[in-house]
């Protein structure tokens, strides 16, 4: 087949490597960087080869596909005019500030048949594609994603900016409705809230408890997930996880006995351990998440298809986190 050819519209933090990286994908011809201002676009541009122009509405009428990386406010002005035209938009998270936002956007696409992807690039965590499929029935998800402020995003939250990865990840896990929202935050350095936790339940009766800050001394992102007879452990920036997984034969009445039998402790450790609970390190290929995230969306484009992380998925992220904000505004720790 032909190249597809691609433009990325906002030059920033997450645009100079979609630049990078489009630029360099076999059956990929990057036609253009766009950004408002001249000098970034032109120093993105110039190091590709390919064009700078400051305004969406000058991309290339035979355009096949864009990254929209731009401020979220921005998201649905540059991404519905492009799929109405029938141009594929990848649009970096969050697919838009608010609900109605996110739903002209996925409209767009639908109406004009364009292939839609929301920028949730820790779907393509190598440690969360491990653990893809094994726990079938989660009963609870605990989510903590902490990190120091990075002075981006300062157009929204931490529920829009951080939070909103693990909301789409608890989605994603438990294949249900959520049905209630509780939530705390408060802001520390800007005027909108730096700190939040949520509660989510699920008409699976799943629940989910997420905790975000971007107020942190340090870094941390894990995930882990609780089913009826195994729990998984996911470290995501170290990029590992390990898989518990209980025996038919674990019961309350054998770890009863085996502490009444025991010596010591440690033989009743070495027991549960031994055979009655493994442990398996998961094996993981490791790669570059924005690469993965692109070959994926480039991959929907030329099929057809529909990419791993959808526009009506980055369109429910949107929901449950201003479902979010909403229960901070209800909760004693006003922002």
């Amino acid at each position: 087949m032909e190249n597809l050819r691609v433009a990325v519209v906002g030059a920033g933090h997450f645009g100079k490597h979609h630049v990078r990286i489009l630029s360099s994908l076999e059956g990929v011809s990057l036609v253009a960087v766009c950004d408002a201002d001249e000098a970034r676009a032109r120093e993105m541009a110039g190091t590709r080869g390919t064009a700078a122009i400051t305004r969406a509405a000058e991309l290339p009428a035979d355009l096949d596909a864009a990254v929209v990386a731009v401020p979220t406010k921005y998201h649905a002005e540059v991404a519905v005019p492009l799929l109405s035209r029938g141009v594929a938009c990848l649009v970096e998270k969050p697919l838009a500030r608010d609900v109605r936002e996110a739903e002209a956007i996925c409209r767009a696409a639908e109406a004009s048949g364009a292939v839609l992807a929301t920028g949730h690039v820790e779907r393509f965590n190598p440690a969360l594609v491990a653990a893809v499929g094994r726990v079938k029935d989660p009963r609870f998800i605990e989510c903590r994603r902490v990190a120091p402020f990075s002075f981006r995003s300062a157009d929204v939250g931490v529920v829009l900016d951080l939070m909103i990865h693990d909301l789409d990840i608890c989605l994603a896990l438990a294949h249900s409705e959520v049905v209630r929202v509780d939530a705390c935050g408060t802001p520390v350095l800007g005027a909108t809230e730096d700190i939040a936790n949520a509660r989510l339940e699920f008409a699976s009766g799943c629940v989910a408890d997420v905790t975000a800050s971007r107020v942190a001394m340090k870094t941390e992102r894990k995930v882990r997930v609780f089913g009826r007879d195994v729990y998984l452990s996911l470290d995501f920036a170290a990029r590992t996880g390990e898989l518990f997984r209980k025996s038919p034969e674990l019961t309350p009445e054998v770890v009863g006995r085996l502490c009444a039998d025991a010596k010591t402790l440690a033989d009743v450790k070495a027991a549960v351990f031994g055979s009655l609970l493994t442990v398996e390190h998961l094996s993981m290929e490791p790669h570059d998440q924005i690469t993965a995230e692109l070959t994926d969306f480039l991959s929907a484009v030329r099929h057809r298809g529909t990419p791993t992380v959808s526009g009506r998925d980055g369109r429910n992220a949107v929901e449950v986190a201003v479902r979010v904000l909403e229960a901070i505004g209800r909760s004693p720790v006003l922002h």
